[in-house]
């Protein structure tokens, strides 16, 4: 067994974490503001936004059971070493994110992977300034949340997905990615 999540390969990752779709539970809101309130009691003025995003946040969808967390921090903040540290003694684990495909780099943190198969509530947070493109993520959310045909579009995409792709992350993720800039680009349309 591995010791420490650093060390997992990509094989490791879709073994031990494989793509699960499960019905809405109306708990993971509940799991959300308790962990935004330990996030901001530990970082407080750092965060300049902080929102619940991802299919946990659309109450219409089948999703993973993870909580997805976006936390706007400025320029400055980004990749410090305290914000590091203080989510550390949260018990996440830090990665960063690098630059891709006009995609700024950005901090991202997880919790709940535990390695010896216990079933632990996960967590994964962005955290980057408001200009980043990790940000439309928050438009799409309100965007199927009140167009809840689209959102079941999503849905059947992702179950879709999640049957041929199981194990295997990265191309469960890419699977999505054609629906959310479709979405993505709706959204622009509607605002001209």
């Amino acid at each position: 067994m591995k010791k420490s999540i650093y060390e997992l390969t990509k094989d490791d990752w879709n073994t031990l974490f494989p793509v699960a779709l499960v019905d809405h539970n109306p708990i993971w809101k509940e799991l959300y503001k308790q962990e935004e309130k330990r996030i901001i009691d530990i970082l407080g003025n750092a965060i300049l936004r902080i929102e619940h995003f991802g299919s946990t946040s659309i109450p219409t969808i089948k999703a993973k059971p993870y909580i997805d967390i976006i936390i706007e921090v400025s320029k400055e903040d980004l990749f410090e070493e305290h914000i590091i540290k203080s989510f550390a003694s949260l018990g996440y684990v830090y990665f960063e994110v690098p630059k891709r495909d006009g995609i700024e780099a950005y901090m991202s943190f997880g919790k709940g992977y535990n390695l010896d198969g216990k079933k632990e509530q996960i967590y994964h947070i962005h955290m980057c300034p408001k200009d980043n493109y990790m940000w439309q993520q928050v438009d799409f959310r309100d965007y199927l949340n009140t167009h809840v045909d689209r959102a079941k579009a999503y849905e059947q995409l992702k179950v879709e997905s999640a049957s041929k792709y199981k194990n295997d992350r990265g191309n469960y993720v890419l699977s999505k990615t054609d629906f959310v800039n479709e979405t993505l680009a709706i959204i622009k349309n509607e605002l001209l």
